[in-house]
C-alpha cells in the first residue's frame, strides 16, 4: 500500500480537489489518498461548495471529505506528500523533523513537466473559473503521479 497525501491551506477548495482526482485514477486497494490543510481555519468543514461542483461535473464524489489540519505524525503515516504552493511547502517543512521527512514532500504542479505554474493558485475568492482552471492543473499532475505509481485503474 502506498500512502498519499495532498495539502493545502484549508483543506477545502485544491486538496479536496486533489485527493478525489487522484482517487479516481488509482486502485485504492493499493494507494491510499487523504488530503490535509496546513491551517485549521475550516476543520471538520465539508470541502467548498464550488470544489464540489467542479468534482462533481468530472464524475468525482468528494462529499465524503471533512477538512483537518495536517500533523507531523502525517510524515509517519504518508510516503509521498503534495503541497499546492510554496507557503504550503514551507509549512509542512517546518514540520519536518528530518531529511526522511522532508523528501516526501512535494510541490505537486512540479510532476507534471510540461505545467506552466509550479503552485496551484487559491481559488477560494475566486469565481467558478478559478476552480475549473485549478482542476484541469490537478488533473494533468494526478495522471502523471498515478501513472508513476503503475496503479492506473
Amino acid at each position: 500500500m502506498i500512502n498519499v497525501l495532498m495539502v493545502c491551506l484549508g483543506n477545502i477548495c485544491r486538496s479536496p480537489l486533489a485527493e478525489g482526482i487522484l482517487k479516481s485514477k488509482v486502485n485504492n486497494e493499493l494507494v491510499y489518498v487523504d488530503s490535509a490543510g496546513t491551517s485549521s481555519f475550516h476543520s471538520g468543514e465539508l470541502p467548498d461548495r464550488r470544489s464540489i461542483q467542479v468534482a462533481r461535473k468530472y464524475g468525482i464524489d468528494i462529499t465524503d471529505q471533512r477538512s483537518r489540519l495536517f500533523k507531523v505524525t502525517d510524515f509517519d503515516k504518508f510516503d509521498l506528500i503534495y503541497v499546492m504552493d510554496k507557503s504550503n511547502y514551507q509549512n509542512v517543512i517546518n514540520l519536518a523533523r528530518n531529511e526522511q521527512d522532508r523528501v516526501k514532500v512535494k510541490l505537486i504542479l512540479k510532476e507534471n513537466p510540461t505545467a506552466s505554474l509550479h503552485e496551484v493558485p487559491d481559488p477560494y475568492y475566486d469565481r467558478e473559473l478559478g476552480f475549473e482552471n485549478v482542476y484541469k492543473m490537478l488533473d494533468a499532475s494526478c495522471e502523471i503521479i498515478a501513472s508513476n505509481l503503475n496503479y492506473v485503474n
